[in-house]
């Protein structure tokens, strides 16, 4: 017989896995289904508002740190690995340091032409324009190319 004595703790822990399958699996039937019904804004799953289930909402606080006892333990727990950046979107992942790039630098973000352009293709436009992306420079990680310093 399995007994749960600290169900709270693992009911978190399970929502955290679906937290982590929802990163993780972004063309599977269950992200589908929740952008369907809940939408994306700024590359993300929208948080439903009222209008969403108990479990969408309990997935929601641990995704955004609105967890009793554990603040911000899954965003703690989890980066980003850029591999082929093509997943990866430049301005507002944090795939470069604890901070999205639109945040650290916001003057060069609100003249950015593309706001919601991927690593990959921030570094092939590079390449097209002889092997270093113009915005590269303040950025220590991307300087060498993908996958270097990442």
């Amino acid at each position: 017989m399995f007994v749960v004595r600290r169900l709270r703790e693992f009911n978190i822990a399970l929502l955290g896995k679906w937290c982590w399958w929802l990163l993780v699996d972004r063309d599977g039937l269950w992200r589908r289904v929740l952008v369907a019904r809940y939408g994306v804004a700024d590359g993300g799953l929208e948080d439903g508002g009222r209008s969403c289930s108990s479990w969408w909402r309990e997935i929601v606080r641990i995704r955004d740190g609105i967890v009793e006892g554990g603040e911000g333990w899954f965003a703690d727990c989890v980066r980003r690995r850029v591999g082929d950046g093509v997943d990866t979107d430049f301005w507002r992942d944090c795939w470069c340091g604890s901070v999205p790039l639109c945040e650290r630098f916001r003057r060069l973000y609100d003249l950015a032409v593309n706001k919601a352009i991927t690593v990959r293709n921030m570094f092939l436009l590079g390449v097209e324009d002889g092997g270093s992306v113009a915005v590269a420079s303040p950025f220590m990680c991307v300087g060498g190319g993908l996958g270097r310093g990442v």
